[in-house]
């Protein structure tokens, strides 16, 4: 028998969090049939999940996992709710009135406050109880716009911030909840799963440093532009170059404090295929961070198999601006946390910035500021925003762009293209990008995430501590 039961909700990376256990040298088995006796035999069990909380929940109670969950937690099985998990053992949501969650925790899960981007994506500072068994301090990777500000009588509870305090995880009996994603928090993440693996048995974190900041954290996030599963790079998409195994140079940047990886085929939308997901799963089998992953997404489905394959966020750009209601569609099958509205902006002389299509090869959008607001409105969770002109010049990120958009949306925005200095990223952090994203300036080892990382921390800016 498995050591571990992963209960298959229909909208859970099921990739990351059976491979973060299997690295832990657990037997991980995966089930979506409660009749089948698994999840009322299993030694331990996990309730992940990304998407919105009416389907998943929907999704339970039909399928009589709910049940089936109830009665094995009353039994006294370990029980691992993560992310949307933990959503889902609440009594409800505010995403989705009137549909019951499990009700094994007291409280309904509230949308996070105004006046703060949501989602709430990327690294955060958690903040333990010194009882918890399972959760240390330290700092962990969240994408949610839903969260208990609340912690229920009786259960431990780690908090975080974003806008205000909320419930980063709770402890009680054989149950642990974990908002944030431990499967794909790096180190910290992998001692609270030992920790949960061993019931608590564990002394402490091994190199976990303590955090000072507050709030999200700035992220540094290497882009593996790939081509016949091969890393490229290239200026202005054009004369493309080969720069590694994307695999490799994933492990490569997580080692460095990569706090996510992006992935994009790009040959994916001009020729008319899907992302190679053979590619997609090597790259998950090697890191242990968030991984988005884009090229050829033009419907749920070619999405559903990117997330099944180990991408955490699906990235789109030129099905969207042909078809703008893919965003809507992706949002509401997997929840906005998991859509990432990619756009490649060129200057149009005094009138501002075209959105490009196929690879740069064509305009698809006259005006990409209008076009982020309106794919944010539609579904999209995070903008990832590259500067055509800057793309690879490593000039520096066009700033006028960046501020554009950052003024017409209220989600994420990451800034892309351009970046040859560590000078580059501060800047457009302190524009207001939430993360940065490098390619040239990291394949051509002309710098390390790590580096880019002290600089930042030496000027005050809050990044995750290598782990």
């Amino acid at each position: 028998m498995a050591d571990v039961v992963v209960i298959d909700t229909g909208v859970a990376n099921l990739a990351s969090i059976t491979g973060a256990l299997t690295r832990l040298g657990a037997t991980v088995s995966i089930t979506g049939d409660p009749g089948d006796g698994a999840v009322r035999q299993a030694p331990r069990l996990v309730l992940p999940g990304v998407g919105a909380f009416g389907p998943a929940a929907a999704a339970l109670h039909a399928r009589g996992l709910a049940r089936a969950v109830r009665e094995a937690t009353d039994a006294g099985t370990p029980l691992l709710a993560v992310c949307l998990g933990l959503q889902l053992l609440c009594e409800g949501s505010d995403e989705s009135p009137g549909m019951p969650g499990l009700g094994i925790i007291p409280g309904t899960c509230r949308r996070l406050p105004p006046g703060v981007r949501v989602p709430h994506l990327g690294w955060n500072r958690v903040t333990a109880d010194l009882r918890s068994r399972c959760i240390p301090s330290g700092e962990a990777a969240f994408a949610n716009s839903y969260a208990l500000l609340q912690a229920p009588r009786g259960w431990t509870a780690a908090w975080t911030e974003h806008g205000a305090p909320f419930v980063a995880a709770l402890e009680r009996g054989n149950v642990l909840a974990c908002q944030f994603h431990p499967e794909l928090s790096s180190g910290y993440g992998l001692e609270v799963l030992s920790r949960w693996l061993d019931a608590g048995s564990a002394s402490g974190p091994a190199g976990i440093v303590p955090v000072r900041s507050s709030g999200l954290l700035r992220r540094i996030v290497p882009c593996l532009d790939v081509r016949d599963g091969r890393v490229v790079k290239g200026v202005q998409f054009q004369s493309l170059r080969d720069a590694g195994d994307p695999a490799e140079r994933a492990a490569r940047y997580e080692a460095q404090g990569a706090d996510e990886i992006v992935m994009l085929d790009i040959g994916a939308s001009p020729e008319g295929r899907g992302t190679h997901v053979d590619t997609v799963r090597r790259v998950r089998a090697a890191i242990s961070i968030p991984l988005t992953v884009g090229g050829g997404v033009r419907g749920v489905a070619d999405a559903r198999r990117l997330l099944a394959a180990g991408a955490d966020k699906v990235s789109v750009n030129t099905a969207a601006i042909r078809r703008p209601d893919l965003l809507a569609e992706l949002a509401a099958e997997f929840g906005r946390q998991c859509v990432v509205l990619a756009i490649d902006a060129r200057r149009r002389g005094s009138e501002g910035w075209e959105a490009l299509v196929d690879g740069g090869r064509a305009a698809g959008h006259a005006n990409a500021v209008a076009w982020a607001a309106d794919g944010a409105a539609r579904g999209a969770g995070e903008i990832l925003l590259t500067s055509w002109d800057a793309d690879g010049t490593r000039g520096g990120h066009d700033l006028a762009l960046l501020r554009a958009v950052l003024a017409a949306v209220r989600v994420p925005v990451i800034a892309s293209g351009g970046i040859g200095t560590r000078a580059h990223v501060a800047e457009a952090l302190d524009a207001g990008a939430d993360a940065v994203l490098a390619a040239s300036v990291l394949h051509d080892d002309h710098d390390t995430v790590d580096g880019i990382k002290t600089e930042l921390a030496a000027r005050g800016m809050p990044v995750r501590a290598r782990q």
